[in-house]
């Protein structure tokens, strides 16, 4: 049931008609544990950005990451092995800093193309989700610097 259910939310945000597969997003030269770490810090600065408004999306941000929590971690955990074997201990903590404060500029001034409305309505859609390649997917399409063909979210 879960799964038919993130099935149909991925629909919902138009991603099944944009081909990528969790197959493909490995490909495109980004981990699924950066994906998801990205994902995550994306969301966390633009619902930072937001919180303001009348699109205030923290309670969307929290409900994902809480459903989420144990992906998250497995994520982070993931890059920093890799990024340990790359750099070595200290080397990794100024990797993972680096990718951190890098996602948090590019975001600083708000998503390139999705409005908060448009970010809250995707956050709650990611709390719903199951599974880290439904959300490797999913973050393949809100990490693009533009909107990708065929994007949608419910009610557009």
């Amino acid at each position: 049931m879960k799964l038919r259910f993130a099935i149909l939310a991925a629909a919902a945000l138009g991603l099944m008609d944009s081909g990528l597969s969790p197959a493909a997003a490995q490909d495109a030269g980004m981990s699924g544990a950066e994906k998801l770490r990205r994902l995550d810090i994306m969301l966390m600065v633009t619902g930072l950005r937001c919180r303001t408004g009348a699109d205030n999306f923290t309670e969307e941000y929290g409900a994902f990451t809480t459903a989420h929590l144990p992906a998250l971690n497995g994520a982070s955990a993931e890059m920093q092995k890799g990024l340990i074997a790359k750099n070595g201990p200290f080397g990794t903590v100024r990797a993972l800093d680096r990718i951190s404060v890098t996602m948090a500029n590019k975001y600083g001034q708000g998503h390139p193309w999705l409005s908060c409305a448009q970010l809250k309505s995707a956050a709650r859609v990611l709390s719903t989700m199951d599974g880290s390649a439904q959300l490797e997917m999913v973050a393949d399409q809100l990490l693009a610097g533009e909107r990708p063909e065929g994007f949608a979210l419910p009610g557009e």
